[in-house]
């Protein structure tokens, strides 16, 4: 008896041990504390500045000498990345900055125009499903909407705002873990760890990093 007994104690030890082995890997495999990084896949991109690209909306407004008033038109960019004017037809803006559009719309019109003169901006309304100009950073993880949050014309999308615009962290999310993935113009991808209950319950609103568009926000879950 005394032997059987001393076997059952190894066999709860033993167990024990494997169940912790166990919910290690397991935690590894699903997204433990060597897997709390964003999916390799999803990069951040370099962001050079707002140009027009498909699904941006603008406004151009043509004057030239000899004409009374000019006109004045709302266009959505294409799929292709091209808006239809009035006598010049199809105009490839996709890439292009304001001042280039300005420029490439104007030498169009001299064929038809004295003195043309072309006056482009962006048109963008917050929560109308338009594309930002200023471009997108990209939340994922452990938030309810994930997806792409709009960067405002301001510039000044800080993180918690990010997390707001995505719904708000869920209640299984590792707030002391939230990860920021940035490139740079040589394509570098740089990782930096932001901690939300540092800035929200420890007072500290200076950590609450500026977001830039392309950046990539990923907000694991928590395992503990």
């Amino acid at each position: 008896m005394r032997f059987i007994g001393i076997i059952a104690a190894w066999m709860t030890l033993a167990a024990a041990m494997f169940g912790v082995a166990g919910c290690a890997n397991l935690q590894s495999l699903l997204g433990g504390e060597s897997h709390n990084d964003v999916d390799p896949n999803v990069l951040a991109t370099y962001f050079d500045g707002p140009k027009v690209r498909p699904g941006i909306a603008l406004n151009i407004v043509v004057t030239a000498t000899g004409t009374q008033g000019g006109s004045s038109r709302q266009y959505f960019v294409d799929a292709d990345g091209c808006i239809t004017m009035d006598l010049i037809g199809q105009v490839k803006c996709d890439g292009l900055t304001l001042v280039g559009l300005q420029q490439k719309i104007m030498a169009a019109y001299k064929e038809y125009y004295v003195d043309p003169h072309v006056t482009a901006t962006f048109i963008y309304q917050s929560g109308q499903n338009m594309v930002s100009p200023w471009g997108t950073v990209t939340v994922l993880g452990e938030v309810s909407r994930p997806g792409p949050v709009d960067v405002p014309a301001t510039m000044d999308l800080r993180l918690t705002r990010a997390l707001q615009l995505a719904g708000g962290a869920t209640a299984v999310a590792d707030k002391r873990r939230v990860q920021v993935t940035r490139c740079d113009r040589d394509g570098k991808q740089t990782k930096t760890r932001v901690d939300l209950i540092e800035i929200g319950e420890e007072g500290r609103p200076d950590k609450d990093m500026l977001l830039k568009a392309g950046d990539v926000v990923w907000v694991p879950m928590s395992w503990y």
